[in-house]
């Protein structure tokens, strides 16, 4: 769809009250990456090449994530983010960094999205895993330190990425250590590695914290479904296992400490690699203790609103991603509207959130869009919650 004139911002009629909006997540948010600006793409080539250091690749990211932040701001973001600038993927550059868990090349495979297709890479188990010092802490701690007062976002993969990668994924190949010949061990130690995440956020001065997961986009996808279960696997009691391990946990989270998730189809140069409406997972996903839900809505790939019936019988914060971040053309903000309005029979309104459907770069390469056109995204978005919710809400 492309944008019309936009009305003024006033609020649309029946609209939730602001002060139901003023925590995370916010009637106004974000996924969390952005397109790298070509200086800080040029710093990581000359790093790469030798050609600086790591200290001097430090300081452009400093910059580069300065300059988003000012911008974060400048769009209405409440609770800014690094743009993941400092990472090459959304999931690995972070899942690497835990004890016990290393790169596998994998040259010759890659996650099989709908064109073009990402560098291909696997994980594996060399020892109990555990996130000790973890070199994201050092970055959170550096956003915070730019951000100044400003509120931030820290975004991570979720825990279930850290079993689906290894042991679902590349069940052909996996052969378990033998600490995690018995999967629940695996499992304690993945509740332990990710309760200990949780704390050391906290201790930092994060109060909000997502978990990105590209699990139940698989689970949602017929074909993806029956290939895995071609080998064996039933997705349906693994979905319930990881929200076990989830809500494990969340039992430690801070009271004052948001944690949501974002379900992710896949995003890597505007394609993607699932579909299939949310009914395959429903129940299982929103009996999940997270503060709120990420869902991608921007095309008929996600199916309609319906199964959104069992997050408001459950209370559950629904995040709308209506509005993509693949694509420069601007939907139509009365179509959109129609939407969350559509969405608000089954989730109240007060309960609802509106996003783009995911990143605008969840790895280095970045979607196929401008960054004129990227922050022209963060904007209609902006406008639309100020319209169904109330200004700056």
């Amino acid at each position: 769809m492309t944008t019309t004139a936009s009305p003024s911002p006033t609020p649309a009629q029946g609209s939730a009250p602001v002060t139901a909006l003023v925590t995370p997540p916010y009637a106004c948010d974000i996924v969390g990456s952005f397109l790298r600006p070509a200086a800080l793409r040029q710093a990581r080539a000359d790093f790469a090449a030798g050609a600086i250091t790591r200290d001097e690749l430090t300081a452009a990211e400093d910059a580069a994530i300065a300059d988003l932040v000012a911008k974060e701001r400048a769009a209405g973001i409440t609770a800014v983010t690094d743009g993941e600038f400092r990472r090459t993927m959304w999931h690995l550059d972070f899942l690497e960094g835990l004890q016990g868990v290393e790169h596998v090349d994998a040259s010759t495979w890659s996650v099989d999205f709908k064109g073009p297709k990402p560098k291909g890479a696997q994980l594996r188990f060399t020892g109990r895993i555990g996130f000790g010092d973890h070199p994201f802490l050092a970055q959170y701690a550096r956003l915070r330190e730019i951000a100044g007062d400003t509120p931030t976002k820290m975004t991570i993969p979720a825990p279930s990425m850290l079993h689906l990668i290894p042991c679902v994924r590349g069940k052909a190949t996996y052969e378990p250590i033998d600490r995690y010949r018995d999967e629940s061990v695996l499992f304690d130690d993945i509740v332990t590695t990710y309760q200990d995440a949780i704390r050391a956020f906290y201790d930092l001065g994060c109060r909000y914290l997502q978990f990105d997961d590209t699990s139940w986009g698989e689970f949602c996808d017929a074909d993806k479904r029956a290939a895995y279960a071609a080998q064996g696997i039933d997705v349906d009691e693994i979905g319930r296992a990881y929200v076990a391990a989830i809500n494990r946990i969340l039992e430690a989270k801070p009271a004052d400490m948001t944690v949501t998730t974002h379900v992710c189809r896949g995003n890597f140069r505007s394609t993607w690699f699932s579909s299939g409406g949310y009914a395959p997972v429903a129940a299982t996903l929103f009996a999940a203790n997270y503060d709120g839900f990420f869902l991608e809505y921007d095309s008929d790939r996600s199916g309609d609103f319906t199964p959104l019936v069992e997050a408001g019988a459950r209370g559950r914060i629904v995040v709308l991603g209506l509005v993509t971040s693949k694509f420069p053309e601007l939907e139509d903000e009365d179509a959109v509207i129609e939407r969350i309005h559509e969405a608000a029979g089954y989730v109240p309104l007060d309960h609802l959130r509106l996003s783009t459907q995911c990143g605008f770069s969840s790895t280095e390469e970045g979607n196929v869009l401008t960054e004129d056109e990227q922050w022209a995204k963060v904007a209609l978005v902006r406008r639309i919650a100020d319209r169904v919710w109330g200004a700056q809400a």
